[in-house]
């Protein structure tokens, strides 16, 4: 039966919106804290409900995807430039980033339903949250901080190896690209954060942070353009097969639309604080987060205050 009226009020989805835009970019993991907020807003009951909060958890990434396309629009460009002949380096980057999307659609579409009903549980989430704070604590540690120093010296005057200060996105030859498409793919276990892999991919491959930050941006274009329409897909034909509301009848339209928006502004404020963060901190503050993250999402959890 379809609701009579919303069940996500707009200020709801203002905030889901909020935490999706800033989250999805930042390798913190977007998933644990979309799961904390709707468990708080009660918007993870009854199952009807949460089910339509857990496809527009997903949908909701397409205002991280606008934000993207409008802050790289000058690269979105150059790369549709270089798809039809006109610029070189702009068909280089498009390549890398088909090499880069190629693993995760392909690993995705095939193991989608295993990972929801194997790995969506606390258990998988929490120890995603904490192997990944200790993984990019370790490879601040030895790949950033040794970039860092380089530049540093180099500023000094001294002379410094360009391979020591880490590479540009121009640089990224379709090998390296491939390594960071497949480690993109390990961030479909909830709770690893696909900007944490592809952020740490880039660098593990010898690009700047900004670079790889930007990198992970234009290659979460496909990814989360992917996710997001075969999340809505899924959801409209199983509604209408099963005969019950979809997405749009059980939550709104209107708090729908208010959620993209709201993950639209605040993915670009977020994607342009993370460049800049990176090149002056690097990623093990993030790292340490993840870890407190991971200990109040455990106490949550354990408390009953949240659910899967």
């Amino acid at each position: 039966m379809i609701p009579t009226e919303p069940i996500m009020a707009v200020w709801e989805a203002a905030v889901l919106g909020l935490v999706e835009g800033i989250t999805e970019y930042l390798p913190v993991s977007s998933t644990g804290h979309l799961i904390i907020t709707a468990s708080l807003l009660g918007l993870d009951e009854p199952a009807e409900a949460k089910a339509a909060v857990d496809a527009f958890n997903i949908v909701v990434q397409g205002g991280a995807i606008l934000a993207v396309l409008g802050l790289y629009r000058v690269r979105v460009v150059q790369m549709l430039a270089g798809l039809v002949g006109k610029d070189a380096a702009g068909l280089r980057l498009a390549l890398n980033i088909i090499v880069a999307f190629v693993p995760a659609a392909v690993l995705g579409f095939l193991l989608n339903d295993w990972i929801e009903d194997r790995l969506f549980n606390p258990t998988a989430v929490l120890t995603a949250l904490a192997v990944g704070g200790v993984f990019m604590i370790a490879l601040d540690r030895a790949k950033i901080r040794p970039m860092r120093r380089a530049d540093a010296k180099a500023e000094a005057g001294e002379n410094v190896p360009d391979s020591e200060r880490g590479h540009e996105i121009e640089e990224l030859g379709w090998r390296g690209a491939l390594i960071v498409g497949f480690l993109q793919t390990i961030a479909m276990w909830p709770g690893t954060s696909r900007s944490m892999m592809t952020i740490a991919g880039g660098v593990l491959v010898g690009l700047r942070p900004k670079a790889a930050a930007e990198f992970s941006f234009l290659l979460g274009l496909p990814t989360l353009g992917g996710a997001c329409v075969y999340s809505l897909y899924r959801n409209l034909t199983e509604s209408e097969k099963a005969g019950t509301p979809n997405m749009f009848e059980v939550l709104g339209v209107v708090p729908i639309v208010v959620g993209l928006v709201v993950a639209t502004l605040s993915a670009a404020v977020a994607v342009k604080w993370l460049v800049g963060f990176l090149n002056t901190h690097g990623l093990e503050p993030f790292g340490w987060y993840r870890l407190a993250l991971c200990v109040v999402l455990g106490g949550l959890l354990a408390g009953g205050v949240v659910s899967f």
